[in-house]
């Protein structure tokens, strides 16, 4: 059963007593002081509008280690051509929006809300929320964005409009990733897509034992560029 928290606590129950389904609380107020908690903590929100606010810990959490990066022959061509181009930073409310309106098999409607995206896009002013622009063009076809504290990324969701234009993007924020220094990507949940660049499953104990160690790992904020393309 999950934890009903007033809208002016500032504190979430313990992430290792959320339920099977990994639901940890519901309630709580929705601002940027809030989402930078619950995320250095791997909570995140996931609701739709008009409903409570539902804070989550999945589990088994799906992660990514940099260098375990999966690329198969069939992404070597678009990563080889230069009919897309990649940015980052340069475009988080066009990215964020395009999320927002991708549609996705078995998924009704979408859980990135007015209020949520608003705050989303506070964070990318703050420095904290970053994004991942794939150009054809001058035209936005793919895309992604997410979070970064200390030396882990929390991805929280990517879109598509040509194929393999996500992927395109997913891999070149790895390689930047990996180029400075972060040790690991939170995918949130498993779907084959994420599982097949080499994604993999850790325990709620030892991804919160990750988290704690992350705490004390220096934060990075600000505006980020690609300044490698090695993968």
């Amino acid at each position: 059963m999950a934890f009903a928290l007033p809208e002016e606590v500032d504190f979430f129950p313990h992430p290792l007593l959320v339920d099977d389904d990994g639901l940890l609380a519901m309630g709580s107020s929705l601002d940027t002081d809030t989402l930078l908690l619950a995320y250095q903590f791997g909570i995140f929100p996931w609701t739709s509008a008009g409903q409570p606010l539902f804070w989550w810990y999945t589990h088994p959490r799906c992660v990514m280690y940099p260098d375990k990066l999966k690329v198969s022959k069939s992404m070597r061509p678009y990563l080889n051509s230069d009919k897309y181009h990649c940015t980052m930073d340069t475009a988080f409310k066009a990215v964020i929006e395009a999320c927002r309106n991708q549609s996705r098999p078995g998924q009704e409607g979408t859980w990135l809300f007015d209020e949520l995206q608003n705050v989303m896009c506070q964070l990318h002013e703050m420095g904290h929320a970053h994004s991942v622009e794939v150009w054809e063009g001058e035209e936005l076809v793919g895309g992604l964005y997410g979070l970064a504290f200390g030396d882990i990324f929390f991805g929280e969701s990517m879109f598509a409009r040509k194929s393999n234009t996500s992927k395109l993007g997913f891999i070149r924020l790895v390689g930047h990733l990996k180029a400075n220094g972060y040790k690991l990507i939170d995918c949130q949940q498993a779907t084959a897509h994420i599982m097949s660049l080499g994604a993999e499953l850790m325990s709620k104990e030892a991804f919160f034992s990750t988290l704690k160690k992350n705490i004390l790992a220096p934060r990075k904020p600000g505006k980020w560029q690609f300044d490698s393309q090695q993968l």
